[in-house]
């Protein structure tokens, strides 16, 4: 059991038969399956547990983007050189940053609550419908394109969008981003590169001292100038690329993690023994390895 995938020399020290539980990505890295399979190794990816309701107790993405989003504020507050929240002093009155989230699933979310509490004018944008309510819950605009296609299957995930419905939302991101203080991107599109939503067009037009933190770095990134596991600052617009966030709030990260394979582990083990019960769903979106007749 181990957070992240093991190294090909630890993989040898493995009996065969073994069951490894890690988060694999296997949709983004397909050789894992063959790799895993030719040592004779059983492999079970956290990251492809279904986001079902049944599963949301061992949902590990959905824990660490919770986190993500919320640290994702933090940090653009931290490096935004003014207040998030409208002030009146003596001095005179300084108006609430505006902050616009691309995205509305769980990382989204805890972005626009955490924006919301600390004062900010929040506006959201989300190809899925069903998130607009959700959006309008917490007090955010929503910002809708028309035309958006939508997947139900698609576990809270964006899905592709055609190249007209694209062309709409670049223009009305960069409308919207032209006035931002602030953008959190956080639409991913499983097993694929993360939609490009934020071109250098677009970052070249927005104001000076402006904060984007992109929470789709390890996919490639939302924004067209983001590295991975890197800041960077282009025509004066600071951009955040951390794919670890979670990893900065390690003790809430750390027991969120836990209770989610110690859920997990409650319906793989039975009278003591490790069953791989691929008539379960949960464990057969998980048993990434299993040959294809034993799912």
């Amino acid at each position: 059991l181990s957070i992240n995938p093991l190294s090909d020399e630890e993989y040898k020290k493995l009996k065969k038969d073994a069951v490894v539980i890690s988060q694999f990505q296997p949709f983004l890295y397909p050789e894992v399956t063959d790799k895993l399979r030719g040592m004779g190794l059983r492999g079970i990816s956290l990251d492809m547990i279904p986001r079902t309701t049944l599963a949301q107790a061992m949902d590990v993405l959905s824990s660490m983007a919770s986190i993500a989003g919320y640290k994702a504020v933090l940090e653009a507050a931290r490096l935004l050189p003014r207040y998030f929240p409208m002030m009146i002093t003596a001095a005179g009155s300084v108006r609430p940053a505006k902050v616009l989230v691309l995205g509305a699933g769980v990382a989204g979310l805890q972005a626009i609550a955490t924006a919301k509490r600390l004062g900010s004018m929040v506006e959201a944008s989300d190809t899925r419908l069903a998130a607009k309510e959700e959006v309008l819950s917490l007090g955010a605009k929503f910002v809708e394109v028309e035309g958006a296609r939508e997947d139900k299957g698609a576990g809270g995930y964006a899905v592709e969008q055609s190249k007209e419905f694209l062309e709409r939302q670049r223009v009305e991101v960069q409308n919207r981003a032209m006035k931002a203080d602030v953008i959190i991107t956080t639409a991913q599109v499983r097993g694929r590169k993360a939609p490009m939503l934020v071109p250098k067009e677009t970052v070249e037009q927005m104001r000076a001292g402006s904060v984007i933190v992109d929470l789709a770095s390890s996919t490639g990134g939302n924004c067209e100038l983001t590295k991975d596991n890197e800041t960077v600052v282009h025509n004066g617009v600071t951009i955040i690329g951390n794919s670890n966030l979670a990893g900065l709030m390690p003790q809430d990260a750390s027991l969120l993690y836990a209770n989610n394979v110690l859920n997990f582990l409650k319906i793989l083990v039975k009278d003591g023994q490790l069953t791989l019960d691929t008539s379960n769903e949960i464990i057969r979106g998980a048993y990434f390895t299993a040959e294809p007749e034993a799912q």
